[in-house]
């Protein structure tokens, strides 16, 4: 019985490069670390300045978010993947130090909208490193098993980050920090030697005509599509805790311990789901179904106001998530070229930024305007339309 459970395993993981896995491990070493931004909120509020404020703040580390996003595909694809990498972990972390020493709101707006540019830029280098370093036979996996490292990190830096806060603030600026510009240097040292292999020097003297991404109307509509459930999806960590503690009464323990099984079926299962589903069927199959799921996952709260419903919830918005995000990587880079990844992963990566920045207002307005029945039912409503568009990139042949 045990045997072809440990086999499923190993084959789920079998077959990525060594490059992945190293990509992997500095991805996990950065995401360790991420115990500012979780918190910046209560600090801002615990150093006297009110809700409202800390909201311009927040405001402005989304907007850096898109800014960052943009910049770090256009470099990319100039320089390409090892330089920017590097180089945007590295001053993030300067900048998260930085950041702990600004008094004003001035100050910490400028510093938060930099340090937020410098982060995101690592997104399209870090996307474009693992389609350099994977393959049709192991891509989705591969930016899987990414995602797993970033799911283990985030399950260890906000809880670091909140034994460190009970003693001081000032040492989360300094251990998410020092984390980032640890990754940088590990990444320098393990990627030095492959540079060459990646997006920006696959070039030669041959004129190729090189497609934009922001001209590919088909990855356009994906990228829609992708950000209306993004509306939806980023309400798990604005609104759901909100709804959890004031309509259901949850404690805020209980409430961590039902958003933690997120993070910890992703880590056990996503691998393996990813492994059995590549090849099977279509990938806007599962794109849609995933999609749908997750919209699914809200109305499924309007049942009854029991534990156990809010713990299906979350188990099915986060089937959702491991159906449709390994896929709709695979979607983009099958889009783009070695001259152009870059781009590609930016306009994805500023499509999730934008959805995080509108999805807490959206959720809060609607909730406060109908109540949260009606929310998850406009969440269901929004991303069965992005279901929809996904299965028309099928139908219309736009999926390459």
């Amino acid at each position: 019985m045990l045997h072809p459970s440990v086999q499923l395993y190993r084959n789920a993981y079998s077959g990525l490069s060594r490059q992945i896995w190293w990509l992997s491990l500095v991805m996990f070493i950065n995401r360790s670390g991420t115990m500012v931004i979780p918190f910046l909120t209560v600090y801002l509020i615990d150093k006297g300045f009110s809700l409202s404020q800390a909201g311009f703040v927040m405001g402005a580390f989304g907007a850096g978010s898109i800014v960052g996003g943009y910049l770090g595909g256009r470099l990319t694809d100039s320089f390409g993947h090892f330089y920017i990498q590097v180089i945007s972990l590295l001053l993030n972390g300067v900048m998260l130090i930085l950041l702990g020493q600004m008094h004003t709101l001035l100050q910490i707006t400028i510093c938060i909208f930099i340090v937020s540019s410098f982060g995101e830029a690592f997104r399209p280098a870090n996307s474009a490193a693992i389609a350099a370093y994977s393959d049709d036979t192991n891509r989705t996996r591969s930016y899987s098993l990414n995602r797993l490292a970033v799911n283990l990190g985030w399950g260890i830096g906000p809880a670091v980050g909140g034994l460190l806060a009970n003693k001081s603030f000032a040492l989360l600026f300094w251990a998410d920090g020092l984390t980032c510009i640890l990754a940088a240097i590990v990444l320098y040292l393990i990627f030095i030697s492959y540079r060459s292999i990646q997006a920006g020097d696959h070039r030669d003297n041959a004129p190729v005509r090189i497609r934009s991404a922001y001209q590919d109307q088909p990855f356009l509509m994906g990228m829609v599509s992708i950000f209306l459930v993004g509306i939806c999806f980023f309400q798990m960590f604005s609104i759901l805790p909100v709804y959890y503690k004031d309509q259901l009464g949850f404690s805020k323990a209980l409430t961590g311990c039902i958003l933690a099984m997120n993070g910890l079926i992703i880590a056990v299962m996503e691998m393996v789901l990813v492994y059995k589903l590549e090849k099977k069927r279509h990938p806007v199959f599962y794109m849609a179904w995933g999609s749908f799921l997750i919209g699914a996952s809200f109305v499924l709260l309007n049942l009854a106001p029991l534990l156990v419903v809010a713990v299906f919830s979350m188990v099915m918005i986060t089937l959702g998530e491991m159906l449709l995000f390994p896929f709709m990587n695979q979607f983009w880079v099958n889009r783009s070229s070695d001259q152009n990844r870059g781009q590609y992963a930016a306009v994805y990566t500023m499509s999730f930024s934008l959805a995080i920045m509108l999805a807490p207002t959206f959720a809060a307005q609607a909730a406060h305007a109908w109540g949260f029945p009606i929310l998850w039912i406009l969440d269901l409503i929004i991303c069965t339309v992005a279901a929809i568009g996904f299965l028309m990139l099928k139908k219309w042949n736009h999926y390459e």
